[in-house]
């Protein structure tokens, strides 16, 4: 598939802890919605970054770790591949992790940011997990950074105790929801379907 003049540069991000059993050709199999994409043959083929300071996709048997920091060209459609992505590594995670992807504007440039004029880009936060008691729990993990880390502007982090059981809570709550309803299958997403970034300045890129 030729992305060449795509409208967006796509940045995919996250480390994915992996069950022992797994090897590289299963993995290759459970990524093919993202190589595929790219025009690859294969995992091998589509690994590489658009830039040469990111690592691309990796996979480090040892750790029994996948690790993403990829970037390629594309257009909205890119949408279309991320749920199979995620139910694929549902499969073979050992536990839950948070994965990012962001759309950047290719064709949004200074000019247009003097202007005034919004950019096109966007973030998509999504979970996996091998249950659905992981998922939960990187996001409940993420939450906590992140409010921690908020808060810790204005209290001690001593004090932030109740902050963190009343989140707990939260998650509890919605755990008990989940496993009641249909959806129970689906990664849950980020409040709001995970979209964000119109109009609250551009994301950096990740650099290593």
């Amino acid at each position: 598939m030729n992305h060449q003049d795509a409208p967006f540069e796509i940045h995919v991000h996250g480390d994915v802890k992996l069950r022992a059993d797994v090897d590289f050709d299963t993995l290759q199999e459970a990524l093919k919605p993202l190589w595929k994409y790219a025009g690859a043959r294969s995992l091998a083929d589509g690994a590489t970054s658009l830039y040469e300071d990111e690592p691309g996709i990796r996979f480090n048997p040892r750790e029994h770790l996948l690790q993403m920091c990829w970037t390629l060209q594309g257009e909205e459609d890119f949408r279309h591949q991320l749920d199979e992505l995620c139910m694929n590594l549902n499969e073979l995670s050992e536990a839950g992790a948070q994965i990012e992807i962001t759309f950047y504007d290719a064709q949004f440039d200074e000019e247009d940011e003097s202007a005034g004029r919004e950019s096109r880009d966007d973030f998509v936060l999504l979970f996996v997990g091998p249950t659905p008691e992981a998922i939960m729990q990187a996001q409940r993990d993420l939450l906590v950074e992140d409010v921690v880390h908020l808060m810790e502007r204005h209290f001690d982090g001593a004090e932030l105790g109740g902050v963190v059981q009343e989140i707990d809570k939260l998650f509890t709550d919605r755990f008990t929801a989940l496993t009641s309803s249909l959806d129970l299958g689906k990664p849950p997403r980020s409040p709001g379907g995970g979209g964000a970034g119109h109009g609250g300045g551009r994301r950096p890129r990740h650099l290593h």
